[in-house]
This record gives C-alpha cells, sequence and structure tokens, in this order.
C-alpha cells in the first residue's frame, strides 16, 4: 500500500489531500487570503487526522509544481520538500494544468481538455489534454489569447478555468466550447496520477525542484486590454 500526501497551491485556493493508492482518504481546503502560508501546515494535519493517519506514514509528497501564482507555488514547493528531507521520503512533482483535467476526466465525454489559468492581460498559462489517453497534446505555456488561438484543434474541445471566461467572446473556433465553471485545480485530483508516477518511481530531484513558473515575476499589476 502507498499512502501519499498532496499539496496544491498555485492558486488562491489552497488544498492538500491523501490517497492510498490513488484512491481519496481525506482532502482539506482553504480559499482564505493569504491561507498558503498561515493554513498549509494546519490542513495537512487536519487532513492526517480525518484519515488516522501521521504524517510519518506517508510513502511520497506530491506537489503541483506549476504553472500558477509565484507566492502559492513557492510556498508548496518548500513545504513539500521540508517534509520529505525530514521525513526521508521521494517527492512527486506534477503539472497543474493537468490536475485541472483530471476533475473534468471523471465527468466522462471524447472532447480534447482545454484547461486556462488567468496570466494576466490576455495571457493565460494552458495546454490541451486528450481524456482518453491523459495525453498532453499541446504541451504548457503561456499563451497571449488572439481571436485565431488554438486554431488547429479541429476535434470538440472544452476551454474551462478563469482564464478561458476573457477569450469566450473572441474565440473564432467553433470546435471549443466553454465552460460555465470556473475550477482551481484541487489536490483530491493528484491521486492518481501521483500513485503511478510513485509507481514507475518518477520523482523529482529534491535539492534542483523548481516551480514552473513560464513566465518571469511582475511587480506591478498591469492594465487589462481587449483583443
Amino acid at each position: 500500500m502507498s499512502l501519499i500526501l498532496s499539496i496544491e497551491t498555485s492558486t488562491p485556493l489552497c488544498s492538500v489531500a491523501i490517497h492510498s493508492e490513488g484512491k481519496l482518504l481525506a482532502t482539506k481546503e482553504t480559499l482564505e487570503e493569504g491561507g498558503h502560508g498561515k493554513r498549509l501546515t494546519r490542513l495537512i494535519e487536519a487532513a492526517c487526522e480525518e484519515a488516522n493517519l501521521t504524517i510519518k506514514d506517508m510513502d511520497a509528497i506530491a506537489i503541483s509544481i506549476g504553472p500558477g501564482s509565484y507566492t502559492g507555488l513557492r510556498i508548496g514547493l518548500a513545504t513539500a520538500k521540508g517534509l520529505c528531507f525530514g521525513l526521508e521520503k521521494p517527492l512527486i512533482s506534477l503539472n497543474t494544468l493537468k490536475i485541472m483535467a483530471n476533475a473534468w476526466d471523471k465527468k466522462g465525454g471524447t472532447h480534447l481538455l482545454l484547461p486556462m489559468m488567468d496570466a494576466r492581460r490576455m495571457e493565460v498559462y494552458a495546454a490541451v489534454f486528450d481524456p482518453q489517453t491523459q495525453s498532453e497534446i499541446v504541451e504548457t505555456a503561456a499563451v497571449v489569447l488572439e481571436a485565431n488561438s488554438f486554431e488547429n484543434l479541429n476535434q470538440p474541445t472544452l476551454a474551462f478555468g478563469n482564464g478561458a471566461l476573457k477569450w469566450q467572446a473572441s474565440c473564432l473556433n467553433p470546435m471549443i466550447r466553454f465552460s460555465d465553471e470556473q475550477p482551481f485545480p484541487q489536490a483530491k485530483y493528484m491521486g492518481e496520477d501521483a500513485y503511478q508516477a510513485y509507481l514507475s518511481q518518477q520523482f523529482a530531484a529534491l535539492v534542483q525542484a523548481e516551480p514552473e513558473y513560464l513566465k518571469e515575476f511582475m511587480g506591478t499589476k498591469p492594465n487589462i486590454k481587449s483583443i
């Protein structure tokens, strides 16, 4: 049996989960402002208590590595590294957008999945996933949205997330439809991928692991411009 603690801090939603062989045992989350720094360790303790486990029972720690919030990703990875060092457990890093896509896999359907996270102005972090194979068919990137973005997608595609909303009125590709839901990535959807990585020993280099920001930090808030 493998027990994996998953940590997701790439957005305003801070969440943790514990899975056994990919099956969810417990999850805790908060949208409290500054919750990543103030509540993350408490959420971990609460999840362990709910699952009737201790942090020492974990076989690995999984972290959402990005893209996403600079501050959130740093806090999450620093916490995960600290636990791995202290417990002498391996670190598993997972793509944030794949975690978003995992939530939609549970709902069925054959359309391609296009999760989008707001990256300011008309820029998003985006990728395209095939829900049947769970493979990434358009790699994760920071994309400046234009009317003809993703014009090569020629099969039904579902765009979702807070980055998709600002593109909905301008998108010209008739194969892309938009969900009304704006899901944040959640740790409870990290279990299966983390378990498969654990079985294949696809572990991150603990010392060298860094968040995947995809773009440089912007210290000032830019004005929003339309397409």
